[in-house]
């Protein structure tokens, strides 16, 4: 059979495009390398390969990406030096060869791509993609017996196969097991056998494998489906109601108030029926009807409360409201809506997972102005942006905090010596050294270059909170506002941002500012600034230089003077506005908290951490916490920590 059929792969031919197809799911990546023959695709090469726990994280795009490029690796011997056709069911990725995405992982696959011939990249739709599709979805395993039985077939050696004549008729068969198996010219096996899950027979109660079922579309329909089978812990319900008076002859509280039932203040709020202790509360704060619900023994409340908040069925962890409403007709215990408040505190998976509606924790404290000058300065790097004819692709920013003046540098890459570089060529030598340099704790800032430079130079470099960035918000602020202004101005291959910065930041420095009330190179340069379209001056004054420059000092006082008065001003209006229906939480040394997780994607990936944390180290807003498991010493804002209650 084989020797007639054509071969399963072929070699490829040369002259002939070859043409990849390729997909990517959330477990594996998959790729058909093929080459059209005479109107016929012939298959090449199959790879299927899972993704590993961090490339599951990645965004789609950049799986779409990491499956042509693993598909490149692994078919290397066989693409190098041939043109190729890339078809992918991704339209974002059909144009990674003519120009750079705004996502670093795909644009460095893209370099990577570069020593093959690649003609173009080709999208087509998902229905047309269905053997890379299955390829990265079904992981490959050693022990799936697919592979250990020849050709993928199971031998047919054990079926006798009776002569069939051309008056037999399938219907004809009777629908009996060894029947059926009679007639199978073969069987093939997709799933491993380790992973088959065991039946249960209604009519025996025995348990049978995948095999005893090959055929049970033609025996019965009663057999029970695998995808509805229970998890074995799916219920925390342990709650009893049967040891109600065995529980309550025992605890000491109840017996103390069915001794004293013959007083009338206990005959009014109690009542025993059956040998039962109850409660007698009313149906509503303005009713005076009362009904009579159980008093739960303190021996029975943890296991209630697990059932009523911790169970699928009775709570489904939801909040202390809707577990309070199912027990208050039901049950009652002194400080009962307390101990359900604690509980729910204490619950890991709440603190975990649950999404406050409340703003985050924790009072604004606003940076105070400085005493004049370029005496604080904020840095930062915005990018990156689309490659410029001039290879500029990052823009490095520095914000004075007094007079809001701006310095922007256009620059290839945001490595730490061009930072330093940059730092000192284009401020250090127009502007002076400043006293303190603020940025964010990227590598390009914290590293051991900049630290050498801050002690040869003598500056004092701070760094924000991680994963804090409104710490450096003055810079932060003005990269909202100058990348709208660019984008305008480009052209339309939209790589020409560079040749309109420096006019940008100009516009941006000669205009007033919202919270000094001065532009900022007024409060630089104590005048305002001549721009086009002032009307030139008819005549010209000579002045004494020193009369010009007592007037120059006095002016920038009152510049100075009036700027920091309204930076105070405008600080104290946004506190208000910030610290408005915010609580202020404060922890002590001691608490166990949970930290946030910045880097969780899913919608259903934790939005905290499962370990809990201990605080060593109080510096409201900011606070030390240290793991109990690596002993980590790690800094947080109070905004990022929520606090639990250990059982």
């Amino acid at each position: 059979m084989l020797i007639a059929a054509p071969l399963f792969l072929h070699y490829p031919i040369d002259g002939l495009p070859l043409i990849l197809t390729t997909d990517a799911s959330n477990i594996a990546i998959g790729g058909v390398l093929q080459q059209e023959v005479e109107g016929t695709l012939r298959n090449l090469y199959y790879h299927s390969q899972i993704i590993t726990p961090a490339e599951r994280k990645y965004s789609t795009i950049e799986k779409e990406a990491l499956a042509i490029y693993k598909c490149f690796e692994c078919m290397r011997s066989l693409i190098l030096g041939r043109s190729i056709i890339i078809m992918t069911d991704h339209c974002p990725l059909c144009c990674i060869m003519q120009k750079t995405i705004k996502n670093n992982r795909v644009n460095r696959i893209t370099l990577l791509l570069q020593e093959y011939n690649i003609e173009k990249v080709i999208r087509i739709r998902g229905c047309y993609n269905c053997l890379p599709d299955y390829l990265s979805r079904y992981p490959l395993e050693q022990e799936d017996e697919l592979f250990n039985i020849e050709y993928g077939l199971a031998s047919k050696d054990s079926f006798s196969i009776p002569p069939l004549t051309s008056q037999d008729k399938v219907s004809d068969i009777p629908l009996t097991t060894d029947t059926a198996k009679s007639h199978i010219v073969a069987t093939m096996t997709l799933r491993p056998r380790k992973k088959q899950p065991k039946l249960l027979d209604d009519s025996t109660g025995a348990l049978h494998s995948h095999d005893d079922f090959a055929t049970s579309d033609l025996t019965s329909k009663s057999n029970v489906s695998a995808s509805s089978k229970i998890p074995a812990h799916f219920s925390t319900n342990y709650f009893d109601i049967t040891h109600l008076k065995t529980e309550q002859d025992k605890d000491p509280f109840i017996q103390r108030i069915i001794s004293n039932l013959h007083c009338k203040s206990y005959r009014l709020s109690f009542l025993q029926e059956d040998n039962i202790l109850y409660k007698l509360v009313s149906i509503d704060r303005y009713s005076e009807r009362k009904r009579k619900v159980i008093y739960l023994p303190s021996s029975m409340i943890t296991s209630l409360l697990r059932a009523a908040h911790d169970d699928p069925i009775n709570g489904g962890h939801f909040s202390l409201a809707r577990t309070y409403h199912k027990l208050k007709n039901h049950f009652w215990w002194p400080k009962v809506q307390n101990t359900i408040y604690k509980y729910i505190q204490s619950c890991r998976l709440c603190k975990q997972y649950n999404i406050s509606r409340y703003k985050k924790y924790g009072h604004l404290h606003p940076i105070s102005p400085p005493a004049g000058p370029f005496e604080l300065i904020g840095i930062d790097f915005c990018g990156p942006l689309a490659r410029t004819p001039r290879e500029n692709q990052y823009v490095m920013i520095l914000t004075d905090y007094f007079t809001r003046h701006v310095t922007a540098v256009a620059l290839p890459n945001c490595t730490a010596e061009t930072t330093a570089q940059s730092l000192f060529n284009d401020f250090f030598c127009k502007y002076g050294v400043p006293s303190v340099i603020l940025s964010d704790r990227g590598t390009h800032f914290h590293n051991r270059l900049m630290e050498n430079i801050q002690k040869l130079i003598g500056y004092n470099h701070i760094y924000s909170t991680a994963y804090h960035p409104q710490t450096n918000g003055v810079v932060e602020r003005f990269n909202a506002t100058f990348i709208p202004q660019i984008a305008k101005l480009q052209n339309a291959q939209a790589n020409n941002w560079d040749e309109y910065l420096q006019a940008v930041v100009f516009a941006y420095n000669s205009g007033i500012h919202k919270v000094t009330q001065f532009s900022p190179y007024q409060l630089l340069f104590g005048r305002s600034p001549r721009l086009p379209i002032h009307a030139p001056s008819a005549h010209y004054t000579f002045t004494k230089p020193h009369d010009y420059f007592e007037q120059l000092k006095r002016t920038l006082h009152i510049f100075h003077e009036t700027s920091r008065e309204n930076i105070l001003q405008q600080q104290q209006l946004a506190k208000v506005r910030y610290d408005r229906n915010r609580l202020n939480l404060h922890l002590k040394t001691g608490d166990k908290v949970l930290t946030r997780l910045h880097n969780s994607r899913g919608k259903l990936d934790p939005k905290f951490s499962s370990i809990p944390k201990t605080v060593v180290y109080v510096n409201h807003p900011l606070y030390a916490v240290q793991d109990e498991q690596t002993h980590e010493l790690m800094q947080f804002l109070i905004g990022d920590l929520r606090p639990i209650l250990l059982d």
